[in-house]
């Protein structure tokens, strides 16, 4: 058997998550209070009480979902599992590069939280409220749905953000370029375009000023090799020196998230069993349509634990 640790991207957050997990184990509760202290403010109040509004907010959002799965990867640890050991790559959809740079050893929980907040606030604040806007296309091939971004572009930004699976892309721009490529990707035989319910558009050129912010806050932080490595989202492909990692990490604010081609890389890598580590299902769903032949697991939960320690210890 072999593994690949994913960790999942904005999207898959909901009240309550973690709680579980804190409640049960002193290790993960332990990262919660990691993180609160870092952001010098109760996260884990808002993850685990809401409000809903709070917790959706890109800045919360992010650390919010790292501390998830860092707090699961923990819990791991202090069961015997040692991921150097036991997987052979991590990698992570958007911001989950960066829980997944944490759980390898690259990033303290502490950096990575901040560097997360950081990241959240400049995403945020790169485009006003309104002006831009992401669709999801359903049922068009990657190329196609890049032809379909390039025609509605028309002067303003419209790019492929992310290549989630097999028919299942994202773009992202100013919002009339994205109104246009929902009505192109429909003559183009999309079995369904709509609109996102995102509050900016990511990974698209207008995201150059959070881009910038984060070339600043990589600078200063501590940058480890990965205990594995990390298939980066950029690249789909595997990368573990520190400088290159800190580049790519700058690169993904305005790149597009390559995960049906990271997939399908590790897949003829030869891993056959992809762990989803944190909050949701996502992308064990992904990897069910990208990689048919491979065994997909989330751990979300306690009992999630033990089935994959079961797993593992074979």
């Amino acid at each position: 058997m072999t593994i690949a640790f994913t960790f999942p991207g904005q999207g898959s957050q909901s009240v309550g998550m973690g709680k579980a997990l804190a409640d049960a184990f002193p290790d993960a509760r332990a990262v919660f209070e990691e993180v609160d202290e870092a952001l010098g403010q109760k996260l884990s109040d808002v993850m685990w009480n809401g409000p809903d509004d709070a917790l959706m907010l890109t800045a919360n959002a992010q650390p919010a979902l790292m501390a998830v799965s860092l707090a699961t990867m923990r819990v791991l640890e202090a069961r015997g599992i040692d991921l150097a050991a036991s997987v052979s790559y991590v990698a992570g959809h958007s911001l989950g590069e960066y829980s997944a740079l944490a759980a390898a050893g690259s990033l303290d929980v502490g950096t990575a939280a901040r560097l997360l907040r950081v990241r959240g606030d400049a995403m945020q604040n790169a485009v006003p409220v309104g002006q831009g806007a992401m669709a999801a296309l359903l049922g068009l091939d990657f190329d196609v749905a890049v032809e379909v971004a390039r025609d509605a572009a028309q002067g303003e930004v419209c790019q492929a953000a992310n290549d989630n699976a097999p028919g299942q892309v994202v773009v992202s721009g100013h919002l009339a370029a994205v109104e246009r490529a929902i009505e192109i990707a429909k003559a183009k035989g999309a079995r369904r375009a709509v609109m996102l319910p995102v509050s900016a558009p990511f990974h698209c050129a207008l995201m150059a000023p959070a881009a910038d912010a984060m070339a600043e806050a990589l600078a200063g932080a501590n940058i480890s090799a990965p205990a594995v490595p990390l298939v980066a989202n950029v690249l789909a492909a595997p990368i573990t020196d520190p400088s290159e990692i800190r580049a790519r990490l700058v690169e993904q604010v305005t790149g597009t998230v390559r995960w049906r081609e990271s997939v399908t890389w590790l897949a003829q890598d030869g891993v056959d069993t992809f762990v989803e580590i944190g909050t949701g299902k996502v992308l064990t769903g992904m990897v069910k349509r990208i990689a048919r032949d491979a065994a997909g697991l989330a751990i979300n939960a306690p009992d999630d634990i033990d089935i994959l320690m079961e797993k593992i210890s074979g």
